[in-house]
């Protein structure tokens, strides 16, 4: 069992799900789907038929033909705010404009519904910027990358103390060269006449 088994055994759909969010993070995803959303009902209302028992209601005019280059123009749009993100401010103020000459060619602009995704796809494509990568932190005094490590919560972190401060870690003398140390051997705290009884202070 190793750390990286969940990733491994995660499911497909989560597998596509976090795929899409990266590919969707990296570009003007709303815009374009809103442009995308506002070219169909712009191109679809003239051409559409409705049927109400047994009478048709065909709301077709002389401009179907402009609506229909105005909805499929959208359409592209929409699709080059995805895929071309160096033309996203073209696109965004070619939407703009073509939402607002849908207003007089198609169905006051696909019954409002049409004008309004595509103008807010086009002020959403305009308005888009990339994210800016993330700053490079300074070296350590160890040449070590600066902060807590990732994946570790910097107020829980192991902190080595600093030695000749107060708080600092109490560490025992140590022998010295000959192998003598300072401490009173244990034979001379039983016997003898000590101030302490034979008790082990210290």
């Amino acid at each position: 069992m190793s750390a990286e088994t969940p990733v491994q055994t995660a499911g497909t759909f989560t597998r596509l799900r976090l795929r899409f969010r990266a590919w969707r993070g990296n570009r003007p995803f709303w815009a374009g789907l809103f442009t995308l959303l506002g070219g169909v009902p712009i191109a679809y209302f003239p051409y559409a038929t409705f049927k109400l028992g047994t009478m048709s209601i065909a709301m077709a005019t002389t401009a179907g033909a402009g609506s229909l280059i105005i909805g499929v123009l959208l359409v592209t749009l929409g699709l080059t705010m995805w895929f071309q993100q160096a033309t996203r401010v073209f696109a965004g103020v070619a939407a703009i404009v073509l939402s607002l000459v849908s207003l007089v060619v198609s169905n006051i602009g696909g019954f409002i519904l049409g004008f309004l995704f595509a103008l807010i796809g086009g002020a959403l494509a305009v308005s888009w910027a990339p994210g800016a990568p993330p700053r490079p932190q300074p070296l350590d005094q160890d040449g070590t990358q600066g902060g807590a490590p990732q994946g570790a919560d910097p107020d829980t972190a192991v902190l080595r103390p600093v030695e000749g401060e107060p708080g600092a870690a109490y560490e025992a003398p140590q022998p010295g060269r000959d192998g003598s140390s300072d401490r009173t051997h244990e034979s001379a705290w039983a016997g003898g006449d000590d101030a302490n009884g034979g008790y082990r202070v210290g």
